[in-house]
């Protein structure tokens, strides 16, 4: 457990977030060049969901009142997620519209997240700290995905209403 509490395993955690950043932005700018789809909007929360399985050992363990702490602050950032993802429809499909400003968020999430870590750290074990932000970071996914998906579905409606009323006319 000694490597655990080390300094290099803080900045190990740190420097794999700012590669997940760095991913999620370019998976972001792709993803905006086809069509959305209620499967892409989803699947990011079951592939994160594995990442749970960190609370199988001792070490990462948080208590249920940390747990409710972490997916709410989460839920309240994700607000900025919300925000600016936003669809558009391109003949009769659905496309994520790119945001300069997603970047911008993931960056000050970035640096409010190293910057509490190194706050947390303090008086709470890497273990913990490692549990709560990847709960953080969970709800903060689970809640920005449902919104996503709400805005989707609704404009899915209006597309297939649209072009049945209106047939290849409304393109």
């Amino acid at each position: 457990m000694v490597f655990f509490e080390s300094t290099w395993f803080a900045v190990l955690t740190s420097v794999m977030f700012v590669v997940m950043a760095t991913v999620m932005i370019v998976v972001r700018s792709r993803a905006s060049k086809k069509p959305a789809s209620v499967k892409k909007i989803i699947l990011p929360p079951f592939f994160m969901s594995t990442g749970a399985l960190m609370f199988i050992f001792p070490y990462f363990q948080v208590t249920w009142w940390q747990v409710l702490e972490a997916i709410s602050v989460g839920m309240v950032f994700s607000v900025l997620l919300i925000i600016t993802s936003n669809f558009e429809i391109k003949g009769k499909d659905i496309y994520l519209k790119p945001s300069k400003a997603f970047i911008f968020i993931l960056i000050f999430l970035l640096v409010l997240r190293i910057c509490l870590k190194l706050y947390l750290g303090q008086g709470v074990s890497v273990g913990e700290t490692s549990g709560m932000f990847y709960l953080l970071a969970f709800g903060m996914l689970f809640t920005w995905r449902i919104a996503m998906l709400i805005k989707f579905i609704k404009l899915k409606q209006h597309v297939t209403i649209n072009h049945a009323v209106f047939g290849s006319r409304s393109q």
